[in-house]
């Protein structure tokens, strides 16, 4: 199988013990010089430019290895806020992702998307101060709680920005709003995906102590657990349910989707 440069690192970090400095160092391979992360960093969307998946990718990978201290955290927030509207919410995706190889859901829209729930959450955690991460909260919170429906995406990230909420009391409250939108299975079916596509408890929520994990029972997690063992493929790797639209991407989404699998199971005391 397949797997990147970065993903190998973060495997040594993940389960050797390895120090977090050669993520890092080859994580800034993918840094502009405006502050934003880019070179298909983020599998879906193609381009040198720095874009907001890509911002949210390399965020995420710089908290795993507990290194949101790095001075790129700073940069990712200066470049988050120089492109999101006046109300705090972040893009989708940027115009100039339209000149290079991109998922084909991958278009710019009106509006913050979802992905702002996960900048504003690892940026809060790593405690930087800006007013556009106060906007971004605000933003964050009105849409969880006066939105009539939040679909699949928009559930996952809203849950990462509620487990580390300062406000407990009110992410209480906000999880019991966002629980009909539950299957019995625990999962969430992905509008406009493959037929099978979905995102199950364990995607949901991966951390075996967050806050998160009050929506789901331990039959649900026993039982995402048991399939994510199941569904390792011959080769070692897994794979995933959504659009595999080039090979290139295929590739490189199968390395995340094992690093993922393999964390998710190394958490949960899957291993």
């Amino acid at each position: 199988l397949p797997i990147c440069l970065l993903d190998r690192h973060r495997v040594a970090v993940l389960f050797d013990g390895a120090p977090a400095d050669m993520v890092v160092q080859t994580l800034r391979a993918y840094h502009n010089a405006d502050g934003g992360f880019g070179h298909a960093l983020e599998p879906d969307v193609r381009t040198p430019h720095s874009e907001t998946t890509a911002a949210l990718h390399g965020l995420e990978v710089l908290a795993e290895v507990d290194a949101l201290d790095d001075p790129m955290v700073k940069d990712v927030a200066g470049w988050v806020a120089r492109h999101a509207d006046p109300d705090g919410g972040g893009p989708f995706v940027l115009k100039t992702a339209m000149d290079y190889p991109r998922g084909p859901w991958m278009v710019p829209s009106d509006g913050g998307s979802h992905l702002t729930f996960g900048l504003a959450a690892i940026l809060d955690a790593a405690e930087v101060h800006s007013p556009w991460l106060d906007s971004a909260k605000h933003w964050c919170w009105t849409r969880i709680e006066q939105l009539a429906e939040l679909s699949a995406y928009w559930v996952k990230f809203a849950l990462d920005f509620l487990d580390g909420a300062a406000d407990e009391s009110r992410a209480s409250a906000a999880f019991d709003r966002l629980r009909p939108l539950l299957r019995a299975d625990g999962s969430v079916p992905v509008p406009g995906g493959t037929a099978e596509e979905k995102l199950t408890p364990l995607t949901l929520s991966p951390r075996a102590r967050s806050r998160s994990r009050s929506l789901f029972t331990e039959e649900q997690i026993t039982a995402d657990l048991n399939a994510l063992e199941a569904g390792q493929q011959d080769d070692g790797g897994w794979t995933f349910d959504f659009l595999g639209w080039s090979p290139g991407q295929t590739a490189e989404w199968r390395g995340l989707t094992t690093l993922r699998s393999l964390a998710t199971l190394l958490a949960n005391d899957g291993l």
